[in-house]
């Protein structure tokens, strides 16, 4: 592990709690909506909006964008369709406000002691240059599926960061909370590290945590990677 040069982080779900963030958020603006379920459904639209895109239906759409098509659709079905675009451009921002999980902000000052540290998300640059400053997240540097114009599990995306770093895939530790994620990350030759994140989808859908085998690392959060990066402790 000597020669690992560059630790690419998944954002949503691994760094920052999304569902809590929303749920939050949403519960004191809108306290007659069910914020679990708005929370929910909003997330669940990402993946089917994104596809869209690759299948060539929508031209390159950055997910700001994304994000209010799926709220639009969303927002008669929670009794807020009523909402003005200011409004509306306030809430699809949530995810420039996103909460940072209670280890991220140690674990990555830790990391990057030995390591550069910087984002691999499929949320845009301005998106997550928001969201690091707010949550005071120290990344060296922020890469997104903007750069690449490709969102993830395109192999564009993980050779992507390799190459801005000059470095080759096995320099580089794909970090994040999903395994489909890793697996691409991993067929791409880039090392992989596992995070638990249980409650990512809140405490009413647990997630199951078993290790896989094919990871290079399995966390527990990044505080524990950087005990398994040899990453030192502040005195």
């Amino acid at each position: 592990m000597n020669r690992v040069r560059v630790l690419a982080f998944d954002i949503f779900g691994t760094v920052v709690d999304w569902h809590g963030s929303i749920v939050r958020e949403v519960s004191a603006l809108y306290p007659q909506v069910d914020a679990n379920a708005f929370a929910l459904a909003w997330r669940a639209g990402y993946r089917p909006a994104m596809a869209r895109v690759m299948s060539g239906e929508l031209g390159w759409t950055r997910i700001d964008e994304l994000h209010r098509l799926i709220l639009n659709g969303l927002l008669p079905r929670f009794g807020l369709g009523h909402l003005d675009e200011h409004q509306r451009r306030h809430l699809n921002r949530v995810w420039h406000r996103l909460d940072p999980w209670p280890d991220a902000v140690a674990g990555l000052t830790r990391l990057k002691t030995r390591h550069i540290v910087c984002t691999l998300s499929n949320g845009n640059i301005g998106l997550l240059t928001d969201m690091a400053k707010r949550a005071g997240l120290p990344w060296d540097c922020i890469l997104s599926a903007e750069v690449f114009r490709a969102y993830k599990p395109d192999p564009r995306t993980y050779l992507g960061v390799a190459g801005v770093f000059d470095a080759a895939p096995a320099e580089v530790i794909l970090v994040a909370a999903h395994q489909d994620d890793l697996d691409a990350a991993r067929a791409c030759g880039l090392a992989t590290a596992y995070i638990e994140r249980p409650l990512e989808f809140g405490a009413s859908q647990p997630r199951e945590l078993s290790p896989d085998p094919a990871n290079t690392h399995h966390a527990r959060d990044l505080l524990h990677l950087a005990d398994l990066l040899a990453c030192p402790a502040p005195a």
